[in-house]
């Protein structure tokens, strides 16, 4: 049998968006065996229930998506939009190893990679492999990007999030990034808390600065950062009242314009995750219009009732939202499922 985990997703714009996904024999994280990808047009259709649409291609291998005796594991696409290329990035690991002999033995035998594409994942690169070009790595005893999406800033740098476990066998998020379009990546500064697998948000502050919200999982309770400087260095937000779910679960941010009547760079966050701390159930989307202010988080609407794992947003415009989602009648890993659903029904549910 061939399970389908970890969904990632990213929209194109022009009314295109793809996802991606492992490939698993089981549910182990070490029986992956490749990275699909599926293709999908946006539909709107003003006036007409539902609104919007998405027609999917069948589900594809992205077969440059591979070391040999390697397991590909982690897709994390990110767009760079005025050369129009797509870069998916992914780790891989050498085959039969676990996250965790990596870090007990202090022994990395994870690669970072990526692959391109100009013509929207038709045709992709051949792999390039950043481990032995980032010095830091070497400092390591394993890390992953993602799960989820990568961004493009307002300033055109591409950010890509990750997390790394050091000697200490502590874990610390932190961004890969460019300002070259993709041609040359560094790394930033880890974050100062604990912090796992993350996803990442461009905001404003009230005179329009930019800053780079992050998003991250940990063991009892999420982590809430922000960077001044797009992601070489993050400073916590303090105490996130978001829940997390028993020993942790990954989840996923988008920023999307204000809905109100206000003008300029004003961003809003949307936030998706398990609502329940003892089980991943229930997922949930939540909404803040503050998003400096942890403790300026809504209740969260449910949008998937019953086992819920991992998630990932993507804005694709027009105060529309698209989920991708682990989910299950019997566990969380049974599927993965697509939600599409507007800031309007957000903010229905919430009021209710």
């Amino acid at each position: 049998m061939i399970l389908e985990e970890i969904p990632a997703l990213i929209y194109l714009g022009d009314n295109k968006i793809l996802s991606f996904a492992e490939r698993r024999k089981t549910t182990n994280d070490a029986s992956t065996v490749a990275l699909d990808m599926r293709t999908g047009k946006v539909n709107k259709n003003k006036g007409t229930n539902p609104a919007v649409t998405i027609k999917w291609s069948d589900l594809n291998p992205v077969k440059q998506a591979q070391l040999d005796g390697c397991r590909p594991m982690n897709p994390c696409p990110v767009y760079e939009k005025k050369s129009k290329t797509l870069f998916l990035f992914f780790i891989c690991v050498t085959d039969g190893i676990s996250e965790w002999k990596q870090i007990n033995s202090g022994n990395n035998q994870t690669h970072l990679c990526y692959i391109k594409s100009t013509d929207d994942g038709q045709n992709w690169s051949e792999v390039n492999d950043l481990t032995d070009k980032l010095h830091e790595i070497k400092k390591w005893a394993t890390m992953a990007v993602g799960p989820g999406h990568g961004i493009q800033m307002d300033s055109g740098r591409l950010i890509v999030p990750l997390y790394a476990y050091y000697e200490a066998k502590s874990p610390f998020s932190l961004c890969l990034y460019s300002d070259d379009r993709g041609k040359t990546w560094k790394l930033g500064n880890t974050f100062k808390t604990h912090s796992l697998e993350c996803e990442m948000a461009e905001i404003f502050d009230v005179t329009d600065n930019s800053i780079l919200y992050c998003n991250a999982r940990h063991a009892w309770r999420r982590v809430e950062a922000e960077s001044r400087d797009e992601g070489e260095d993050f400073c916590s937000l303090g105490h996130s009242p978001l829940v997390e779910t028993n020993t942790g679960c990954q989840g996923s941010v988008v920023s999307f314009p204000d809905q109100s009547e206000k003008q300029g760079h004003n961003k809003w966050l949307l936030y998706s995750h398990p609502t329940k701390t003892y089980k991943r159930v229930n997922l949930g989307v939540y909404l803040n219009k503050s998003p400096q202010n942890p403790n300026a988080w809504s209740k969260p609407s449910i949008i998937n009732s019953g086992p819920s794992g991992y998630s990932d947003l993507a804005y694709i415009d027009d105060g529309w939202f698209v989920c991708l989602m682990e989910c299950g009648e019997q566990t969380e890993t049974d599927q993965i499922a697509c939600r599409i659903f507007s800031y309007n029904d957000v903010e229905q549910a919430i009021a209710e």
